[in-house]
């Protein structure tokens, strides 16, 4: 149910009293609406920002590349109201209206920050890269092994199953490898690598002992009930009229709708989680609507915060401050702290010749991964942790340039035929969770609606700065010896937050006095307070990590439930 401001009996328990509340929309939001519902819990999800509806709202999925306006560029004007996201590849005509108003909603670079935001029901759902990876005990281990920050309090087989239990209901597309570093899960058939693509895997694998495999990623290669398969177009960020990836809209949504438990109210900003001093429980939130400016309060016996890592922290720190001054879930002082990201904007590319005969079907929606090999099984290096490479194989297309022709019929009948083969390996390496890596209040800077916003203070340090070097040279070495041809290697340098993949800042752990969470996501200061989003997470591993926030949050809302019903919360 899809619920409009005037249409609330707010005064009447009736109308603001439920089971759960859900803070965010996007893919822990959906998560938690999902599972919470099919428990039987009532349920209402906030969402921020605008709502958005399945095929509806996808205005540009359809159109052919010359129904666009600018032919995909974004004008001046649009580059004013959105700063950030113009610094980056995200500035698409396209999707530009699914970037929030940067203006309406600053914040503050104390260091330099790319925050990449979404307001609108299904948040980064819709835009999500899709690459969907189990972590390992290599990972969750990795803490304890190094002796830095804080242990999980978790393993591997303690979210093994939750893993498989996302994986069923998302759709995974992949191989299995049989990698421990990279468990395999429950996978629908994995796409296919290109001719190039599985020739040089083969190289890597013959000479180096490593693994480049088709990505593992949420878009389904056979039907599933109520989503149609892929249709290898490569526009799911427009959204995908077909279900063809796993989103809030064509996923979890209809799963939680379907239940009846579930109301939905967009334009709702949640400005804070009401404290019950008496019984150290959260009673419920109060939000602002966006579009009147008016205050509301909603109840209930559970709260999800997923309202992504920053902002559910921000949320967190804007609560409960007459008890703790720097917010709910801060007396460990580890609130807002150890910001995480995935540093990249570096790799290598090059020529492959020889394959002139050779194409592929269709815009395959996917790439390859080649899995991590630093620091692990014996490899030793000058610093922690490891990374990963994404990347692919494709032929130039039409608009690529021809130096020697640039005018006349010669020029376009060379672009009537696809260009080279060209093969790149783009690295995504692990940030290490440093403490003063942080955000906090800036009360000074204020949003559209008079609230605070977030000031951030955040870097990658020597130890990424270390791996980078290696990033770039393994990858050149790498393509160089599958007969990769004039190789360009690049590092663009990397402000936390270009990854997308922001964690930390709520991190689980073990004891109350070092972390704001415990094992089951419980907001140690109010057990009933779950946060399941970037934010709980204790290190930053090389995978992609929204397979994970999948896995835990069903793991928590369950246990939520279970809860519940023990009486317990």
């Amino acid at each position: 149910m899809l619920v409009d401001a005037p249409n609330l009996n707010l005064k009447a328990n009736a109308g603001n009293t439920y089971d759960a509340i859900v803070i965010g929309s996007g893919i822990s939001g959906g998560w938690a609406a999902k599972e919470l519902t099919e428990r039987g819990l009532k349920t209402i999800m906030l969402e921020r920002g605008r709502n958005f509806e399945h095929i509806k709202d996808y205005k540009t999925a359809n159109n052919n590349p010359w129904d666009f306006e600018h032919r995909g560029n974004v004008t001046q004007a649009q580059r004013n109201r959105r700063p950030v996201i113009s610094r980056n590849w995200g500035a698409q005509e396209a999707v530009m209206d699914y970037w929030i108003d940067e203006q309406e909603a600053p914040f503050t670079e104390i260091k330099p920050f790319n925050w990449w935001r979404s307001y609108q029901l299904g948040g980064r759902s819709i835009l999500w890269g899709r690459q969907s990876y189990r972590w390992s005990d290599f990972d969750f281990e990795a803490n304890a092994k190094d002796g830095w920050a804080i242990d999980w309090p978790i393993r591997y087989k303690d979210i093994a199953p939750w893993y498989t239990h996302a994986e069923k209901f998302a759709g995974i597309s992949g191989s299995i490898e049989g990698l421990p570093q990279l468990p395999d899960g429950h996978f629908l058939p994995p796409m296919d690598m290109n001719w190039i693509e599985r020739d040089v895997a083969a190289s890597i694998k013959k000479k180096f002992g490593r693994h480049m495999i088709i990505g593992r990623v949420a878009n389904l290669t056979t039907a599933i009930p109520g989503r149609t398969k892929c249709q290898f177009r490569n526009r799911c960020w427009e959204g995908c009229p077909f279900g063809g990836y796993f989103s809030t809209q064509s996923s979890t949504l209809p799963a939680a709708l379907a239940t009846g438990n579930l109301t939905v109210r967009p334009q709702s900003i949640v400005t804070q989680i009401l404290y019950d001093k008496e019984t150290r429980r959260a009673k419920g939130v109060e939000i602002l609507d966006a579009e009147t400016n008016k205050t509301y309060q909603f109840f209930a016996k559970v709260v999800f915060v997923n309202a992504s890592a920053l902002n559910s922290a921000w949320v967190l720190m804007n609560s409960a401050t007459d008890i703790w001054p720097d917010g709910l879930g801060s007396s460990s002082g580890e609130l807002g702290h150890n910001i995480m990201d995935h540093h990249y904007n570096l790799g290598a590319s090059g020529i492959m010749e020889g394959y002139e005969d050779k194409y592929y079907y269709g815009r395959r929606a996917n790439g390859i991964y080649l899995s991590r090999f630093a620091n692990l099984f014996g490899d030793k290096r000058e610093y922690l942790r490891g990374f990963g490479y994404q990347g692919g194989a494709s032929r130039q297309g039409w608009s690529r340039e021809i130096a020697e022709l640039n005018i006349g019929a010669q020029y376009k009948d060379a672009l009537s035929e696809p260009g080279q083969w060209q093969m790149g390996l783009a690295g995504f390496g692990e940030l290490l969770p440093y403490h003063e890596n942080k955000i906090t209040l800036d009360k000074e800077n204020r949003d559209k609606w008079g609230l605070p916003t977030l000031a951030m203070d955040a870097e990658i340090k020597e130890n990424e700065k270390k791996m980078r070097v290696d990033i770039v040279n393994e990858a050149k070495a790498m393509l160089e010896m599958a007969g990769v041809k004039n190789i360009e290697t690049h590092d663009r340098g990397h402000n936390v937050g270009d990854g997308i993949h922001e964690m930390g800042t709520a991190r689980m752990g073990h004891d109350p006095k070092t972390s704001v969470l415990n094992k089951n996501n419980q907001v140690w200061d109010a057990l009933n307070v779950f946060v399941t989003d970037g934010a709980c997470m204790t290190s930053a591993a090389c995978q992609n990590p929204s397979l994970t926030y999948m896995a835990l949050t069903a793991r928590a809302a369950n246990f939520a439930a279970d809860e519940l019903k023990k009486g317990k919360i």
